[in-house]
């Protein structure tokens, strides 16, 4: 059965060339990256999701190599993409944080380049039935679409994580400032107090003598 398993799999030539990075967009900035495909028709999958900064939001665009846009929007917190490239060359991925003044943005992005490719199965020298290889053929694929559903679940986790954490964070900057405003305001509310008080003492006893 592992024989069996090993040689099913050795007949999918699937491949993917994935980059998966962190960047910090500084304010006014436009950061790209690129990607190179080097035959017409793969699938390209494009991911991205603001982790910090802002209001969570940044600009993205998708240039092809003939400087077509495939793929553009504005103030959006996250977006998962696949789209075919008919192009050979370098696609361009590019980030904009030019609306913002001086919050740096913290993207987390992922560019992959697919391509998968089906060969018959050797059912044959694998020494099984076509059903055997059908079954084992719908587990693989069923499989990979489960990974793919956990590494998209992973995903939302972490950023929701990431903007939760940078939520409080904001809160309990907000809160401790506040704190300290209200400590001073007291204080001053005090001394302001005292120092009535002693002038209208000072001035009753001019008063009466």
């Amino acid at each position: 059965m592992a024989a069996r398993l090993f040689v099913l799999l050795s007949v999918f030539t699937s491949y993917a060339y994935a980059t998966a990075l962190t960047y910090s967009v500084a304010a006014n900035e436009r950061a790209c990256f690129y990607s190179q495909v080097n035959q017409p028709g793969v699938k390209v999958a494009f991911y991205f999701a603001v982790q910090s900064g802002g209001s969570f939001d940044i600009d993205y665009s998708v240039t092809s190599p003939s400087l077509r846009v495939i793929l553009d929007g504005e103030k959006e917190r996250q977006g998962d993409f696949v789209f075919t490239a008919n192009e050979v060359g370098e696609y361009k991925f590019c980030f904009l944080n030019e609306m913002s003044t001086f919050a740096e943005k913290l993207v987390d992005f992922e560019i992959a380049v697919e391509n998968e490719s089906r060969a018959e199965l050797p059912i044959k020298q694998a020494g099984g039935s076509e059903q055997e290889a059908s079954l084992l053929e719908n587990s693989i694929h069923s499989l990979s679409g489960k990974l793919t559903s956990i590494s998209r679940a992973q995903k939302y986790f972490r950023t929701r994580e990431n903007r939760n954490f940078s939520t409080v964070k904001s809160t309990e900057s907000r809160i401790f400032y506040f704190s300290i405003v209200e400590v001073l305001a007291i204080v001053g509310m005090a001394v302001f107090q005292v120092v009535a008080v002693q002038f209208f003492f000072t001035g009753s006893r001019k008063g009466f003598v």
